[in-house]
């Protein structure tokens, strides 16, 4: 069936926001689904070359005519999730909320403030992880999507109408939320988030069958990043003036978290966590982004340089996988088939 997942396969922020809006437009998908809750931001570019950052929405809501879904596996803070409806300017035929999405409460923000998590893992106190242990303890009293009025106009099952479209061999895009290495199953337990990061467990949040899937789209970046604090180890951790000389920018490079604009932390590549994603999430194509960070002057010649084409290399050999798509700003990839020949290489504006 027509279903392409996108997954990260580091500690987040690899740029699967920008990925999943990219399929989708080459695609033509008619859904992008959007898991997880609002603790992680995805930042996609829209046509005016601004940077939009999605909480809740999938960066596909950019696109025109494609139906923004989130499903029973969501969590929902209603007041992000109605003010990225708003900004987008999608019309209620556009937003799909299934009935069964648990609504975060001011409560699950308060739990989490207070038991120290931001100290003890550097979570975003989103209250994601505190809905989620209410609606495991079966609680009572817990709100979901069909409970909130100010979300009523956009209530439909979101099975039923994937369902529907597959049928009818339409694409759809489930956007993934995380790394690999923040898995609450397979990643560094504690320093992790507050469930799985598979594709396969991405799979199970929207309620599709694993024989639905005709592609896994594995998404890396040169540089990973942790966030700030106490959030786990991190291999091979550089400083940001380290990436900025060695890229040769002439403007200082560092990166913030999209949610609390913290300042991340990064470090060199490592094929470690990497290897295990694939063995984890069997994809079928990779993408490795912020390529512009090995050479800066990949963003003005818009396709891959011989310092760019040798890190690729190198990486490719380390993982034992090829990569497909290379990234080298928010906005560009450049199909990697036959990357040595620059011939060969296809540019791709993401908003075009």
């Amino acid at each position: 069936m027509p279903i392409s997942v996108v997954v990260g396969g580091q500690f987040g922020s690899e740029g699967k926001g920008k990925v999943a809006h990219f399929l989708a437009w080459e695609m033509g998908a008619a859904v992008a689904v959007r898991v997880g809750g609002p603790n992680s931001g995805h930042t996609v570019i829209d046509a005016q070359e601004n940077a939009v950052v999605f909480r809740q929405l999938p960066t596909a809501a950019l696109l025109r005519g494609v139906v923004c879904a989130l499903p029973a596996g969501s969590y929902l803070d209603v007041d992000v999730l109605t003010s990225e409806i708003h900004s987008a300017g999608l019309s209620s035929d556009r937003v799909a909320i299934d009935p069964r999405a648990m609504i975060i409460s001011p409560e699950d923000k308060r739990r989490e403030l207070t038991c120290g998590l931001q100290e003890r893992i550097g979570s975003t106190l989103s209250g994601t992880g505190a809905a989620l242990q209410r609606r495991v303890a079966r609680e009572e009293g817990a709100m979901f999507a069909a409970d909130e009025p100010r979300l009523s106009q956009y209530i439909r099952p979101v099975l039923p109408m994937l369902r529907e479209l597959l049928m009818k061999r339409e694409r759809l895009v489930i956007e993934g939320t995380q790394g690999f290495g923040l898995s609450l199953l397979h990643g560094a337990y504690p320093k992790v988030t507050s469930r799985d990061t598979t594709a396969a467990a991405f799979l199970s949040e929207t309620g599709l069958s694993p024989l639905d899937v005709d592609d896994v789209v594995l998404t890396l970046r040169a540089f990973p990043i942790r966030v700030p604090g106490n959030s786990g180890h991190l291999p091979h951790e550089v400083t940001w003036d380290c990436v900025t000389l060695e890229s040769g920018a002439t403007e200082r490079l560092v990166e913030r978290t999209s949610v609390t604009q913290g300042v991340r932390r990064v470090g060199r590549f490592d094929a470690g966590i990497v290897r295990a994603a694939l063995a984890a999430n069997r994809p079928t194509r990779v993408v490795l982004n912020h390529l512009d960070y090995i050479d800066r002057s990949v963003l003005a010649l818009r396709e891959p340089t011989r310092k760019v084409r040798n890190f690729v290399r190198e990486v490719e050999v380390s993982i034992d996988h090829t990569i497909d798509y290379f990234g080298f700003s928010p906005s560009l990839l450049v199909a990697a088939k036959h990357y040595p020949a620059k011939s060969r290489a296809q540019s791709v504006t993401l908003w075009s």
